[in-house]
């Protein structure tokens, strides 16, 4: 799995981006928002990745943030008939958080505005994330009251919509980063998740 490129900008399209990482340019697809915050032609830039694989091809995308990242993964394995250009499509369309809030209300008009997305695919993702979204979003705010400005209760929320992202269950998503969180050295989302994924292993 390639987690993040780190490398010079060689390109720069609204859907397509190349980094030369020693030499060797990879190319990237990329939300809008990402482009958006790309960096001058030749300034060093670093992408969060996902790597897709099929039996035709193998592809990269590219994100600046992990909530951006985490929704295109938590779209492609929990809404059926999404795949990684739809999901790239609602990242375009719509901020993490705004498309979150439309989600936990239920708007689908907002959601069918999106490129790509008409009312029937919007009903549906509205049907299948409405209570993960939710629910993952309320955990997190009830952890952020408790320990406002703490990092590392905010690395333990990451570190859980993380661990959902790659399509564990939300309840052993927040068991075992709750456990590994009373470790000693545990105080960053990178770390979690590392080591819950060897526990879930």
């Amino acid at each position: 799995m390639i987690a993040f490129l780190r490398g010079r900008l060689a390109e720069a399209l609204p859907h397509r981006a190349t980094l030369d990482v020693h030499g060797v340019g990879y190319v990237v697809l990329i939300p809008l928002s990402t482009f958006d915050r790309l960096p001058q032609m030749g300034e060093e830039v670093q992408l969060l990745t996902h790597y897709h694989v099929t039996e035709r091809e193998h592809t990269l995308f590219g994100f600046m943030t992990s909530d951006e990242r985490d929704l295109f993964r938590l779209l492609m394995d929990r809404v059926s008939g999404i795949g990684p250009k739809m999901a790239l499509s609602v990242i375009s369309g719509m901020p993490v958080a705004a498309f979150k809030d439309a989600v936990i209300s239920g708007d689908v008009k907002s959601l069918s505005r999106i490129k790509g997305v008409g009312g029937k695919t919007a009903e549906r993702i509205v049907l299948e994330l409405k209570d993960k979204v939710g629910v993952v979003e309320a955990w997190q705010a009830s952890r952020t009251a408790k320990g406002a400005h703490d990092p590392k209760q905010e690395a333990q929320s990451d570190a859980v919509l993380g661990l959902i992202a790659l399509g564990y269950k939300q309840s052993e998503a927040i068991k075992v980063v709750n456990d590994l969180a009373k470790q000693p050295g545990m105080d960053t989302a990178d770390k979690l998740i590392r080591e819950a994924l060897r526990s879930l292993s």
